[in-house]
């Protein structure tokens, strides 16, 4: 059964699962607003060393494809495979953003999570609406970062810059600005013995409130 996070909340991905081979789905429902939703792969300061670790639409994969945009599916607006076991040691935070493309503020969101899928199976999900924003343009959903062993961080943190700002952040040449640490840590169950290997979660049905787009619901 996945484990809900709430904004703030972490935990050590091995207590979630024995998977290094993950996919993260990220869903957002916002009618009329359009979202460009990418992968920033930072340093251990945080910051943009190698711009190849911006994994977006123009640039889906990093060099050795440790982390690579895969689209929409299974209800997902936007998805990603993150191979950690292939992550070079130059870069320890994957931080997970969506930014709007156009007009529209991060209040107008009606529903979205992030989640990591194991094996085709959700271990963890943190959703979100529009209450948790005001007029923000970008927003940090989750970190999954390196401190000792792998982790991940429900961050929600808007910025009313959009993404110029989100990567002048992070060191880069067009975004925005700085994200507070998260409080407290979550614990969670182990898991199995046998780490599952890559495969996304099953699609959604025809008809289903699942099937992508902007009609999908965060529960899905």
């Amino acid at each position: 059964m996945a484990r809900e996070f709430q904004r703030g909340h972490k935990a050590r991905l091995s207590d979630l699962t024995a998977g290094t081979d993950l996919y993260v789905g990220v869903q957002i429902t916002a009618p009329g607003v359009t979202f460009d939703i990418s992968c920033f792969g930072l340093d251990a300061d945080e910051r943009l060393s190698d711009d190849r670790y911006f994994i977006f639409y123009n640039q889906p994969k990093s060099p050795e494809e440790s982390i690579q945009q895969l689209g929409a599916q299974a209800g997902d607006t936007e998805s990603f495979r993150v191979t950690l076991d292939r992550v070079p040691d130059g870069v320890r935070h994957l931080y997970f953003t969506a930014t709007i493309d156009g007009d529209g503020e991060m209040s107008q969101v009606a529903t979205g999570y992030i989640r990591i899928v194991a094996g085709g199976e959700e271990v963890a999900r943190y959703p979100f609406t529009g209450a948790e924003f005001s007029t923000e343009r970008a927003v940090m959903l989750g970190d999954i970062y390196f401190k000792d062993v792998w982790r991940f961080a429900a961050i929600g943190q808007g910025f009313d810059g959009g993404l110029a700002a989100l990567l002048k952040n992070f060191g880069g040449e067009v975004l925005e600005e700085q994200e507070d640490e998260q409080p407290q840590q979550s614990q969670t169950d182990g898991q199995s013995n046998a780490a599952p290997g890559f495969a996304p979660p099953p699609a959604a049905p025809d008809g289903d409130a699942c099937d992508g787009g902007e009609g999908a619901a965060a529960g899905c």
